[in-house]
């Protein structure tokens, strides 16, 4: 289903093509665990465009890569200026005659657009600043290990700050009639276009999207909360500040006595523990959270897998 296509967001994607990322990221994630050999990409190479620098994106690529029978090759900012110097679609060209795919983590979204447009090959968005689907097909993965495979019905509530997360986690839980809620302060919503487009797909699978500022409102009876960062990459100078006005966003024990009492907790990372989550609760659920972090090689495998296989 998915050969040659891009991977640039979750709602761009059938309900049956993420069901078949998951099952595949299952099956590779048995594979690897079990020592057996699954050469899928074997003479294949993968380019990695990191604008935005990142410990699990590349280990976890390069390395999937590597199980999978291929290799990667990375490409910093210093090694190629996308956009600057050479246009993002002469690179796209470019890269297209060499590579086999090509996975890109950048900031603005547009560039990710235009060089999958350009590209003859898959283009794989491993994060912008608009969404991270990557990361959100493995959280969901990762749910389906804890809570079993049928995903529908099932509440995640995510706490704190807007960004790229919340916007593909509401895209990932609206394609697998999950119910979100979001509490973020004032201001500090996601994104209004994918809020409108996640409350389409939920629409069409029995789920539901819904944004409160109430932390305990948001949380109540959840089965997933999840958290993230309260200033994300690009917004170091923001940090004094968003600290003040994300204060009373927090993971801790007293929200989590309003979820489900059998409530999982799940953190993208990396973690400011004291900040956005405590470290008790930290702790309480680092099985699920470094599942999680495993999850993104297994994950990415099967986009690789699915999208760059003969």
């Amino acid at each position: 289903m998915l050969k040659g296509k891009d991977l640039l967001s979750i709602h761009e994607l059938s309900v049956d093509e993420t069901a078949e990322i998951l099952a595949v990221a299952k099956e590779l994630k048995a594979k690897q665990k079990a020592g057996i050999e699954h050469h899928l990409l074997k003479g294949k190479t993968l380019g990695m465009i990191f604008e935005k620098s990142s410990t699990r994106t590349r280990v976890s690529f390069e390395t999937g890569m590597y199980q999978l029978g291929g290799q990667a090759l990375f490409l910093s900012n210093r090694d190629l200026q996308i956009g600057r110097g050479e246009p993002i679609k002469d690179t796209a060209r470019v890269l297209s005659r060499y590579l086999d795919g090509i996975m890109i983590r950048t900031f603005e979204h547009s560039k990710v657009e235009e060089l999958a447009a350009y590209a003859s090959i898959p283009v794989i968005n491993a994060l912008t600043d608009l969404l991270h689907p990557c990361q959100v097909l493995t959280d969901l993965f990762t749910i389906q290990e804890h809570k079993g495979e049928n995903l529908k019905g099932l509440k995640l509530t995510y706490i704190g700050d807007g960004n790229n997360m919340t916007n593909s986690l509401m895209y990932g839980c609206a394609k697998m009639g999950m119910h979100f809620t979001a509490a973020t302060p004032k201001g500090y919503e996601p994104d209004a276009e994918v809020t409108k487009n996640a409350q389409a797909d939920a629409k069409a699978t029995g789920g539901s999207i819904t944004l409160y500022n109430d932390i305990f409102a948001a949380a109540k009876d959840a089965d997933v909360i999840y958290t993230d960062v309260w200033a994300s990459m690009g917004q170091e100078a923001e940090r004094e500040e968003r600290k003040k006005i994300f204060k009373g966003y927090q993971v801790n024990k007293e929200l989590l006595a309003v979820a489900d009492k059998r409530v999982i907790v799940m953190h993208c990372l990396p973690a400011h523990r004291g900040e956005e989550i405590t470290d008790e609760v930290m702790e309480a659920q680092a099985d699920v959270i470094f599942d999680e972090a495993e999850n993104r090689l297994h994950t990415q495998k099967a986009i690789m897998a699915l999208t760059m296989a003969d």
